[in-house]
């Protein structure tokens, strides 16, 4: 089976269009109360990797009924005024994320150069999430 577009298309498609914050600057942001970090990766993930300090969590399957108040999944922290700092393990669920919350109408939005991977590289700050 031949696809029309692969996920690098895909991810280069949004990368295109949406914002992406090199990880100086997404670091420079971190307690910003104008900032919301959003992590879309699974539960297993954060339990083993940890997380950005007080991000919120959003496994990526969510996002899009997470952010439509007419949704009845709708989470209220994006019904709020902030930016919307996306990011994954390797920022490519967060670029696909970033493209779909941007055409949904939510913003601003960006996602991490790199995700969380070059987050810690840069000695970006983790927070140990607890196991379930």
């Amino acid at each position: 089976m031949t696809l029309k577009r692969g996920y690098k298309d895909l991810i280069d498609a949004a990368n295109a269009e949406i914002t992406t914050l090199p990880t100086a600057e997404a670091i420079a942001r971190l307690g910003s109360d104008e900032v919301v970090f959003v992590d879309l990766r699974d539960r297993r993930e954060l339990e083993r990797e940890g997380r950005v300090p007080g991000a919120f969590n959003c496994p990526r399957g969510m996002l899009e009924f997470w952010i439509d108040p007419d949704s009845p999944y709708h989470k209220p922290v994006f019904a709020e005024p902030k930016t919307f700092l996306f990011y994954c393990a390797s920022a490519w669920r967060s670029a696909l994320a970033t493209k779909a919350a941007q055409d949904m109408g939510l913003g601003p939005v960006a996602h991490i150069e790199g995700g969380f991977k070059a987050w810690k590289e840069a000695g970006g700050p983790v927070e140990e999430v607890e196991r379930r």
